[in-house]
């Protein structure tokens, strides 16, 4: 019995020595708020069809472009949804609240080396850009 009754107080010893050193220590994360706003800030723009499609006031604000690239040959092939995504944050990030796309474009390795002049061909093998308008709306009632 005493010997078990000591190996328990050494565990308890033990434990709350563990604990006592953690509490001192403070946790620091990459979280931030900044990080969170950023990553969903494209939900806060709506894509419309056309100008048409827009229901109330609208001003045009600048045109945007979003892009994805794909590094390596046998990396993931580029994504339209990924470049799409990049625009919307960047007409969100110049207070737009919509965008019209124009398009979207591939350029495969072989288009990216024609154009030797550009950057693009040096980190890409293949890259998806997406063009757009983006607008500040307001909405009329009842929309």
């Amino acid at each position: 019995m005493t010997n078990k009754l000591f190996i328990n107080l050494v565990i308890a010893l033990l434990t709350t020595i563990i604990l006592a050193s953690c509490a001192n220590n403070i946790i620091t994360t990459n979280l931030d708020k900044k990080n969170f706003d950023r990553y969903f800030s494209a939900a806060n723009v709506k894509v419309y069809s056309s100008e048409q499609a827009i229901k109330g006031d609208y001003q045009l604000i600048a045109s945007v472009e979003g892009q994805d690239c794909q590094t390596k040959s046998h990396h993931a092939l580029p994504d339209e949804i990924n470049a799409r995504t990049q625009a919307r944050q960047q007409a969100f990030d110049q207070h737009a609240n919509g965008v019209v796309f124009s398009g979207c474009t591939l350029l495969t390795h072989e288009q990216l080396v024609q154009l030797s002049e550009s950057n693009d061909a040096k980190q890409c093998h293949a890259i998806v850009i997406c063009y757009a308008k983006a607008y500040a709306i307001v909405s009329k009632p009842n929309d």
